[in-house]
């Protein structure tokens, strides 16, 4: 039996900031208490958090991990220890690896690979295709996260563009469905014209015409049809535009909703005029678009319709994203900096601390049905970040962790830090330094 007692912390939850005690006994938070309210046990550990916020661990429900098969870029291993130094403590993976993740066997084999290789908590997606939906169904919907649908993409046949597969698959799903919303047909018609007019050479700023609002408005607007017919649990990822806000509803709970939406880092804090400074580095497919999209996806996390702020993390070496317009791959590394990303939009009075830990934590735990985490709660999992909120420091080469080595921040000076990350209840990171020798655990389900 082992005690972890933190003193004296500002704790953040479920809309309330207050100053408190935690107790954690093995893997679970044993207590909370106001200031100097629980005894400390023999041979505690004790943490003095004065100054510091207790925020409960950051659910981050899409990132491309890149095992297996694309493991220059990334691992379970390197990444998941770079979530944990940005306060992450739970991952939901995507199915487009090597190979990719559409059979029951090959996602045994990706939970096979988390419970050796992570250091936080881990589940996997099953990816859709016109023709898997039996494998599909064969899935535990209380030991999986949810299944992943592609409506626009051209990463090898997990292009999801079959109307009866479509319709079959909304009927049918068992779990949420997290889609990807991008319409092709626009989005190759689009190419052909600014192909025509650059040839192969095409500016990166162009990104957001060829993979335009209107793209991810006609998919995103057939997804939602689609649910509003079948009655499907249907997720948007990585929403983009404003005029996809239109979609969405608060005007129920979010744990009544039938149709949610996320929203991702990078898309609250760039926007177009970026791209001529930072090029393909922030090429990201749904693409950043205007100055009007961003206020309008900030807005829409301010007023409820956003449900979901996460990172779609999708490292690729400096070398491949230095290639041309078409060959350079949309995509980068986020998690180890989209807490601070997001704490800095807090001192600049975009966002509020709880609204950030509504988003980050509780809602992609209520979204889920994650079993036991996401809350500072009794008995609850004890996934917690420990925050310094006046620690300012740089991303720069030396304190980068990605396997990539690279971040679209570097040079940006965040005025907050992750100070310790804990995982079920053992401290994985503290002040740049991990237990290597912690794995996180398999996520499980209320379902």
């Amino acid at each position: 039996m082992s005690y972890l007692l933190i003193r004296n912390a500002t704790i953040i939850n479920e809309g309330r900031s207050f100053r408190g005690d935690l107790l954690i006994k093995d893997d679970l938070i044993s207590s909370i208490s106001a200031p100097g309210g629980i005894r400390k046990p023999e041979n505690a550990t004790d943490i003095n958090a004065e100054g510091l916020m207790l925020i409960p661990g950051v659910i981050d429900d899409q990132v491309h991990f890149r095992e297996p098969g694309l493991t220059h870029k990334g691992d379970i291993y390197t990444e998941s220890r770079a979530a944990a130094a940005g306060g992450i403590t739970s991952f939901m993976d995507m199915p487009n690896t090597v190979p990719q993740t559409i059979t029951l066997d090959l996602l045994n084999e990706k939970y096979r690979l988390g419970s050796e290789h992570s250091l936080i908590n881990y589940s996997f997606c099953i990816g859709a295709t016109n023709d898997n939906l039996g494998e599909v169904m064969k899935t535990d919907p209380k030991e999986v996260c949810a299944i992943k649908v592609f409506m626009g993409s051209s990463t090898g046949n997990m292009l999801v563009d079959n109307e009866n597969s479509l319709k079959e698959l909304f009927r049918n799903a068992h779990m949420p469905l997290n889609a990807h919303c991008e319409d092709e047909q626009i989005i190759r018609k689009n190419q052909e014209t600014y192909r025509k007019k650059y040839g192969e050479d095409i500016p990166v700023s162009m990104h957001p015409l060829i993979r335009s609002r209107e793209a991810c408005l006609s998919s995103s607007s057939h997804a939602v049809a689609l649910a509003k017919e079948f009655n499907t649990r249907l997720h948007l990822f990585h929403l983009s535009t404003a005029d996809e806000m239109k979609l969405l509803s608060n005007a129920v709970p979010l744990s009544e909703k039938r149709i949610t939406g996320e929203v991702c880092v990078h898309h609250l804090w760039f926007d177009d005029s970026y791209y001529d400074q930072l090029g393909s580095r922030i090429k990201w497919n749904p693409a950043i678009k205007t100055r009007f999209d961003r206020d309008a996806l900030v807005s829409g996390v301010n007023s409820d319709l956003l449900d979901v702020i996460a990172t779609d993390h999708a490292p690729h070496t400096l070398e491949e994203k230095s290639n041309s317009y078409f060959k350079s791959p949309s995509g980068a590394p986020l998690v180890q900096h989209s807490l601070s990303a997001m704490l800095e939009l807090w001192h600049r009075n975009i966002f509020s601390i709880e609204k950030i830990v509504e988003t980050m934590c509780h809602a992609p735990a209520i979204l889920f049905n994650i079993k036991g985490r996401g809350f500072i709660r009794e008995n609850y999992k004890a996934d917690l970040c420990l925050v310094d909120p006046a620690s300012p420091w740089t991303v720069s080469k030396e304190n980068i962790l990605y396997k990539c080595g690279w971040s679209p921040f570097e040079g940006t000076t965040f005025r907050s830090k992750v100070v310790s990350t804990i995982v079920n209840g053992i401290i994985v990171y503290d002040r740049g330094l991990f237990n290597e020798d912690s794995r996180g655990e398999r996520l499980a389900f209320d379902r």
